[in-house]
């Protein structure tokens, strides 16, 4: 199996995965997982469609994130890994899309609008 790579996005976000067969390493932007998101949350977030599909020592993952925080990382690059894992087995998808995986998050937020302090706060009105 050569390398498979899918693209995962979640607010400002962006991960790129690159999927191979080997021993369940997963490498985030050249650091070891656990030291990137030290929180057991979002290690738990990313390795949602691993262990939905019993897969987590069968493949290695290389990810390269950008933009975004935190959450909106370990989302995306759920949703990159989800992509990849149906790229490699399409028959693996209805079991990932029944637990949420496959859709892309479409919220963001929303645009601040002029003559306000921010996108829906009005500055204090005065009547007098």
């Amino acid at each position: 199996m050569e390398v498979v790579n899918a693209v995962g996005r979640r607010k400002a976000a962006v991960a790129r995965v690159y999927v191979s067969e080997g021993s369940g390493k997963i490498t985030v932007n050249n650091r070891e997982f656990e030291q990137y998101f030290p929180s057991s949350i979002l290690q738990y977030v990313v390795k949602q469609p691993l262990s939905k599909l019993d897969v987590a020592e069968k493949y290695d993952i290389k990810l390269n994130l950008c933009g975004g925080g935190f959450k909106g990382q370990s989302e995306a690059a759920r949703l990159a890994i989800t992509r990849a894992l149906i790229k490699i087995d399409p028959e693996t998808k209805p079991a990932l899309k029944a637990e949420g995986f496959v859709t892309r998050d479409p919220r963001a937020v929303e645009r601040k609008k002029p003559g306000q302090p921010k996108a829906r706060k009005r500055f204090q009105f005065s009547k007098r």
